[in-house]
């Protein structure tokens, strides 16, 4: 069987949502940490959930949970600044991940986005990379109109059609950061989280929905918990 082991980066000092990782949320104690965790240990393609973080009171949990399969990074405090990079983090992820030659890096700010998905697109990864690419990430397809500032058009020609259907316009993909999957070699070789020739796995705007602001926070609680009674 593949294995492949997780990324999961979880940094103390959000700004946006105070506490956001591990703040109850849907009635779920331990929030959004709590949840991406019991989705994550129910697959069995991974070896390794190494969780990366610089908060005290995520440490305290993780280590109650005692589980095996989670590893505590207790990540340097210049890595967990508002003004770290997410290109400075890609290259400190190779240094912790010892136990395997494939990362999939995820967010429990996707709490959506659950074991199946995640199953499902381990599968395709490894089928990927027989067929030519080197990775994979998460992305949403948009077709919508889309505009550069100075007025033209990004995805249609204006001059053939002013408004065309929606369902003709070139497809436009968002990196929605569900999870990206990439070898360790990759990252060590290109210092990013996706290769050359990424396989573009696509979510809907449910699976792929993010949080990020305090509203975003607060839509997720109620879709989240319209999933569960589904």
């Amino acid at each position: 069987m593949n294995s492949i082991s997780v990324f999961l980066p979880c940094r103390a000092g959000s700004e946006r949502v105070p506490q956001k990782n591990i703040k109850s949320f849907a009635g779920i104690t331990n929030g959004l940490l709590e949840i991406k965790l019991q989705q994550l240990l129910k697959i069995s393609q991974i070896n390794e959930i190494v969780l990366s973080t610089n908060d005290d009171l995520i440490i305290e949990y993780v280590k109650k949970l005692s589980n095996s399969k989670i590893s505590l990074d207790i990540r340097p405090e210049y890595l967990c600044t508002s003004s770290t990079t997410t290109d400075e983090l890609i290259q400190y992820v190779p240094s912790i991940m010892k136990k395997t030659e494939h990362i999939m890096w995820t967010h429990v700010t996707s709490p959506m986005c659950n074991e199946n998905d995640y199953i499902q697109a381990i599968d395709k990864y490894f089928d990927a990379l027989a067929e030519g690419y080197d990775s994979l990430m998460s992305v949403t397809l948009l077709r919508k109109f889309l505009f550069y500032k100075n007025g033209k058009s990004v995805n249609y020609d204006r001059s053939i059609e002013l408004w065309p259907r929606t369902q003709t316009l070139s497809p436009i993909y968002e990196a929605n950061s569900a999870f990206f999957i990439n070898s360790i070699d990759n990252y060590n070789l290109y210092k990013d989280r996706i290769g050359k020739s990424p396989y573009f796995y696509e979510l809907d705007q449910i699976k792929s929905f993010d949080i990020d602001w305090e509203e975003d926070f607060k839509i997720a609680e109620i879709i989240y918990k319209q999933t569960l009674s589904e």
